[in-house]
């Protein structure tokens, strides 16, 4: 099982990346959560996709390739609504269609290069009020799932989060 929480800049970003490649091409569960979401689009971006330039804004604000890019409002201290895809692997976690959820990030997935991510197989699975990623994951992987919310945030012993819990559950 891998977690990839907040945090960036990490240490290792292709220490990071290389992890999550391991997880996503060995059916390894995987979440990552903000940051570690961020890095998830890195690497599928690389390796998937062929940009071998992706990059985080984060760390290169002028790359010619911004798969991840500063948003146009922090997110961070916010609760804000998620809309997710019916039958999706998170739609199934929640056992509903709209959630909130709460975040502590500067940084998402660029909007330009949301439809090539979802073509290609990380398939946005809930999205903001104006359409833009918040949750993404890969269908055909036992668990595989980014989100831009940190739902270790308000998970506790005797109310554990559903994603948690699904995480738990997959690599068990």
């Amino acid at each position: 099982m891998l977690w990839c929480a907040p945090g960036s800049p990490y240490r290792s970003v292709a220490g990071t990346v290389a992890a999550l490649r391991y997880g996503r091409e060995h059916g390894v569960p995987t979440l990552g959560t903000c940051g570690g979401c961020q890095h998830m689009v890195i690497e599928y971006a690389r390796h998937v996709l062929g940009f071998q330039d992706a990059q985080h804004a984060e760390y290169d604000p002028y790359a010619s390739h911004l798969f991840v890019s500063e948003l146009t409002c922090s997110l961070a201290g916010k609760t804000m609504p998620v809309s997710l895809t019916a039958g999706t692997l998170v739609a199934g976690l929640y056992g509903q269609g709209e959630v909130e959820e709460q975040y502590y990030c500067n940084f998402g997935l660029n909007p330009a290069h949301q439809r090539a991510l979802h073509d290609a197989g990380f398939r946005v699975a809930g999205v903001d009020g104006d359409g833009e990623a918040r949750v993404l994951e890969l269908p055909e992987h036992p668990f595989y799932m980014a989100t831009l919310f940190v739902p270790q945030a308000r998970s506790r012993p005797d109310l554990p989060h559903p994603l948690i819990v699904g995480l738990l559950r997959a690599a068990v």
